[in-house]
């Protein structure tokens, strides 16, 4: 049986109800949520045994979170606790020509204090299947990327299939140390990768390009760099969003395996409830169409492009479409019929 391993924060989160803004708002909902976190759900949630790999406190906020990781029927045997404080995070939805807005309260949480070699990674990682980790979890901080790191050495030690959304956040990074200068060697060990091209460049400490998308024919040799210096890349894949305004969007999708490219259909998605996670959806979708055998790369990434526009449509930071409403998003069925 397949066995994902994810390694992130989970965190708090704090939004704004009815799309009221930060200086309105009287009350907030708490659920919770975390880019790795999020993936772990989706692969539960289609039927994939999922563990995820945290810290958190031991107090009551911290134990909640446990309850919310065994709620969503993600392993956490070897979530452990220490640290301080959980990570927070305030969202305020946006709607029409107002984007949302994303405040961090993270700063030494529990993930982020954490000492490098806490986690027995041979242990942990002994006979699973995948390993995979984002951009968010390096950018906390330095103890932070060091602990990724000797998860993904041990992963690649262990010859697990190593994956990595790229998740650039410009409101983190604030501990001295860039992308380039940290994710290069992190990167180099992976098989998958999900992210722009231009996002990918940049932290590897390339040149910024702007690519065309639609030149299908100039793609290859962009997408070549990245697996010139990922030794282990297999799989290229990037979301598509063409975001008409916060409500309205169109997804689509790209995949290169090193041979070819792969294109899905742009889809477009209104209104959007929520925008959060959608990402960790496609990623999700990607993990799982990789790890079907019946799956061949162009529907992998139509099921990753339907994951990603069905989570738009749910409140959260989780995608719990079911694998029957993403087959029929795949179908072309976006009718969204009462189901009697």
């Amino acid at each position: 049986m397949n066995t994902v391993v994810s390694f992130g924060e989970i965190m708090l989160r704090l939004s704004t109800e009815r799309h009221l803004r930060f200086s309105q708002s009287k009350s907030f909902a708490a659920s919770y949520g975390g880019g790795e976190f999020n993936v772990a759900v989706s692969l539960a949630n289609y039927g994939i045994e999922s563990e995820f790999v945290t810290r958190i406190p031991d107090n009551e906020i911290g134990h909640c979170a446990l309850k919310e990781m065994r709620k969503m029927n993600v392993t956490s045997e070897n979530v452990l606790f220490g640290g301080d404080r959980l990570g927070i995070y305030f969202l305020e939805t946006g709607a029409g020509n107002r984007g949302s807005n994303v405040v961090y309260d993270r700063a030494n949480s529990a993930i982020a204090t954490i000492q490098p070699g806490t986690f027995d990674w041979e242990k942990i990682l002994k006979g699973k299947t995948w390993f995979h980790w984002s951009g968010i979890t390096p950018a906390i901080s330095q103890n932070a990327a060091d602990e990724c790191l000797l998860a993904i050495k041990t992963a690649h030690k262990l010859g697990l299939t190593i994956s990595c959304d790229l998740n650039y956040r410009s409101k983190l990074w604030k501990y001295g140390k860039t992308p380039a200068d940290i994710m290069p060697e992190l990167l180099q060990y992976c098989h998958v990768i999900l992210g722009d091209i231009d996002t990918a460049y940049f932290m590897l400490g390339k040149e910024k390009v702007a690519p065309n998308y639609t030149d299908e024919n100039a793609l290859p040799s962009l997408y070549e760099k990245l697996f010139d210096h990922c030794t282990n890349l297999k799989i290229a894949a990037t979301t598509l969003r063409y975001s008409i305004n916060a409500s309205h969007q169109k997804i689509g999708g790209i995949l290169y395996d090193g041979e070819k490219i792969y294109k899905a259909a742009v889809k477009e998605v209104t209104p959007v409830v929520d925008r959060v996670g959608t990402g960790d959806a496609f990623m999700g979708g990607l993990i799982y169409g990789l790890l079907n055998p019946s799956f061949e790369n162009q529907k992998t990434l139509e099921f990753a492009v339907a994951a990603c526009c069905l989570k738009h449509t749910i409140v959260g930071d989780y995608n719990l479409a079911t694998l029957e409403e993403i087959e029929h998003i795949i179908e072309g069925d976006g009718s969204a019929k009462v189901s009697r």
